[in-house]
């Protein structure tokens, strides 16, 4: 027998029914990569995007920009010694989780990120709309 914490008299979780679900679909390997949480401010001459990937190292995070494109992931493994052990319950699992955010009226090369508490920050600097120029025509 197992235990399903909150289920009632030890039967089958709605959790564990999509879980199911999506294994029979997808299998163990072809799940759908799950989303994380970001917000997204506009500070004026910047814009200020916050994911939240709580439980990943700074290490485990990899943002790369690709033609107009900011992609964000986040991954960790499990051990083997993590799989070998005889849990009761085991929700924390591990898997990638990644999005991508077009880069449009963004200054690319000035991106700058910092990670602390869980919570990705990334500063995109809006690119600067260059005034008209004018000058003179040389008549031939």
């Amino acid at each position: 027998m197992y235990m399903i914490p909150y289920s009632n008299r030890g039967g089958s979780s709605l959790i564990d029914l999509f879980d199911e679900f999506e294994r029979s679909v997808f299998g163990e390997n072809g799940r759908r990569t799950p989303m994380f949480n970001t917000d997204i401010r506009d500070e004026g001459d910047h814009y200020l995007l916050e994911a939240e990937l709580p439980g990943f190292r700074k290490e485990d995070i990899d943002l790369d920009v690709n033609n107009g494109l900011l992609t964000i992931s986040a991954s960790h493994e499990e051990s083997s010694e993590e799989k070998k052990d005889n849990y009761l319950c085991r929700e924390r699992r591990g898997g990638s989780f990644a999005r991508t955010f077009n880069l449009e009226g963004i200054q690319e090369e000035g991106i700058t990120a910092a990670y602390a508490d869980g919570v990705l920050t990334l500063t995109l600097p809006k690119r600067r709309e260059l005034p008209p120029q004018s000058r003179k025509i040389a008549i031939q």
